[in-house]
């Protein structure tokens, strides 16, 4: 997810609406209560929660720049379909 102040949030959910509307009404995660409204900009389905979970470890460990990229990349993909 993408905050108002322009940073980037990444979490897992089976349940991606409810879980971006808790975020938006400060009840989400600690990170993105002061920094609402949040949009979701970025999303990656996952076969188990095991591999969601490793998933969202690699992508947290990505530098800022990494994570734009990758955001950007899937904004372009989506436009092309």
């Amino acid at each position: 997810m993408r905050c108002c102040d322009n940073s980037l949030y990444t979490g897992i959910t089976n349940d991606i609406e409810a879980r971006l509307s808790q975020h938006n009404e400060g009840k989400g995660a600690k990170y993105t209560r002061s920094r609402c409204p949040v949009e979701l900009v970025y999303t990656e389905c996952a076969g188990n929660k095991s591999d969601a979970l490793r998933r969202e470890i690699e992508i947290k460990r990505m530098n800022a720049s990494q994570k734009r990229r990758l955001v950007s990349k899937a904004a372009l993909n989506r436009k092309r379909l």
